[in-house]
């Protein structure tokens, strides 16, 4: 019976005359036969770490993507929304405007009074609540974007194209216009502002010779 030899390990088998270089080459080659299950195995793993890491990022681009795109709808859905009530609102409004107008010129002939008054208030208010707001004031130029002159002629004392006479309110709703205001407009004299032009340079010579 063959005993063992407490704390003796196994050395691999080194061929009797080997030198100790060969008996390290030995125990180094036992070693890496048993590697490359190892290297195989991290690899692998590497690999399908890759794998998800790929999906995930593939994932999360399709998500954001779709959330862009929610997010993009939802907008032109609540820019739709509001379009279609201000022309709704704009189209129930001008269908009030003469009505408005009757309104104007009881008041202007003083014949705004009684049930008719109170009557005539609340519309005013209501169409007010709705946005409806009302431009054009006598003395202020002429612009034909907001402006639609329906009379003309020429004034001494105005330098440039000016609404002399409002005949009926204009109406907006924020940047849209419902209806121009429809005024009566004045322009300079032919020839007045040459005039106005030779005086001030006159006068300006009269100065300095002084």
């Amino acid at each position: 019976m063959t005993e063992e030899t407490p704390g003796f390990e196994e050395k691999p088998d080194v061929p009797s005359g080997a030198t100790a270089d060969d008996a390290a080459e030995a125990v180094e080659s036992e070693g890496d036969s048993t590697a490359p299950a190892g290297d195989a195995t991290d690899v692998a793993l590497l690999a399908q770490l890759d794998q998800a890491r790929t999906a995930l990022a593939e994932r999360t681009a399709d998500l954001q993507r779709l959330q862009a795109e929610y997010q993009n709808y939802r907008r032109r859905v609540e820019r739709d929304r509001v379009t279609v009530k201000e022309i709704a609102v704009a189209s129930l409004l001008a269908e009030l405007l003469p009505v408005l107008d009757d309104v104007g010129r009881a008041r202007d002939h003083g014949e705004l009074v009684g049930g008719f008054k109170s009557v005539a208030e609340s519309l005013e208010t209501v169409v007010a609540k709705m946005g409806l707001q009302q431009f054009g004031k006598e003395g202020e130029p002429f612009d034909p974007t907001i402006h639609e002159a329906l009379m003309h002629s020429y004034a001494p004392d105005v330098t440039e194209t000016t609404c002399v006479a409002i005949l009926q309110p204009g109406y907006r709703i924020g940047e849209r216009t419902i209806r121009p205001a429809r005024v009566a407009v004045a322009e300079p004299q032919p020839g007045a502002q040459g005039k106005a032009e030779e005086s001030a340079d006159a006068d300006t010579a009269e100065q300095d010779s002084e």
